[in-house]
């Protein structure tokens, strides 16, 4: 018996409303376009077509059994005009990243805006032009980006963790702190046991003066991977800057550590009060900043 071939395309769906009362009243029909993809489960994953043809927005699951009584095929659509939309977006993005990678950032803007106007919620289109922006230092015009990229989704997902984690840098560096935090703390609440993401947070704590949940997140990345190279480092880095006092990474690691005091008792000193013993306030004492720049 010959294997049925998984759904996959164009499909759209048909809703009746009414509009107005007593005499005015009147029924009318909407139809909204939806990429369908049959997953290994028979569930259907399905995404909003936009204004441009283009699917773009949150998966939706849906049981076959629904999916068979609503859903229409529309193959004309998705081959004239879904199809060729798609690949003109791809190659705008394409393009875009070429640029910036290049260096040539007004042309890396132009491309990703272009890639835009066919569909504003795309991931590599926001976290592109969010980069663009920051390595220019217009960091209003990549607020704007931010905004946008830390409401969706997703951009947490595992197809684009080498983008987030080079935006999340990028904030950084850049001063962004507070929209550094709350960028991570937002995939926080999406990506569970990342030992990666709990050191990211660490770092942007450190770099605020805030040494208490600096360490707290530390301890979170030694917990989930005791070998990672650059927790550990920067845990010795900690001591030999005498923020906290000598420990080994079982102090750091085991469930005692969870009592408040005990995670207290090792902290020794802050950035905070480092910065406030100088004689100027605002010199920050970058110099200790600087020396983590490889992790």
């Amino acid at each position: 018996m010959r294997k049925r071939e998984k759904i996959q395309g164009i499909f759209s769906v048909q809703t009746l409303s009414v509009i107005g009362t007593g005499t005015t009243k009147k029924k009318t029909k909407q139809t909204t376009y939806w990429y369908a993809e049959e997953q290994k489960n028979g569930v259907l994953q399905v995404q909003a077509v936009n204004d441009n043809y283009i699917p773009t927005g949150p998966l939706v699951a849906v049981e076959m059994e629904t999916f068979l009584k609503s859903y229409q095929p529309e193959p004309e659509i998705y081959l004239d005009k879904v199809l060729p939309n798609i690949k003109k977006l791809e190659k705008s993005i394409t393009l875009g990243e070429s640029h910036r990678e290049n260096g040539e950032s007004y042309s890396a803007e132009y491309e990703f805006h272009k890639a835009m106007s066919l569909d504003e919620m795309n991931v590599r289109v926001n976290f592109g032009l969010g980069l663009t922006y920051l390595e220019r230092g217009e960091f209003d015009r990549a607020d704007n980006i931010f905004k946008r990229l830390v409401c969706l989704d997703s951009c947490y997902e595992p197809q684009h963790k080498h983008l987030f984690n080079e935006f999340g840098i990028s904030l950084r560096k850049n001063g962004m702190l507070q929209q550094a935090l709350e960028y991570y703390k937002r995939a926080e609440e999406l990506v569970r046991h990342d030992e990666n993401l709990q050191l990211n947070i660490a770092r942007v704590h450190f770099e605020m003066g805030e040494i208490k949940p600096c360490l707290e997140h530390l301890r979170e990345a030694l917990r989930l991977n005791r070998k990672l190279e650059e927790a550990c480092i920067f845990l010795n880095f900690l001591k030999g800057k005498d923020f906290i006092k000598e420990c080994t990474l079982d102090q750091i690691i085991e469930k005692t550590g969870n009592d408040k005091k005990i995670l207290d008792s090792l902290i020794k000193n802050s950035l905070i009060a480092l910065e406030e013993s100088k004689p100027e306030k605002a010199s920050k004492p970058q110099s200790i900043v600087d020396e983590l720049n490889f992790l």
